[in-house]
């Protein structure tokens, strides 16, 4: 089974990196329980 950050990683591309801003809300989407699909659209990640 796959995770949802083996998910993320495979839809952007291992050679994309974030900055510390939005790695800091993929974080903080976590830990509020966030949906991948929330913290994608609150990133504008596709």
């Amino acid at each position: 089974m796959q995770t949802a950050s083996t998910n993320i990683c495979e839809r952007m591309g291992r050679s994309q990196e974030l900055s510390e801003i939005k790695r800091g809300t993929v974080i903080g989407c976590h830990l509020c329980n966030k949906s991948i699909r929330e913290t994608s659209l609150l990133l504008n990640i596709p």
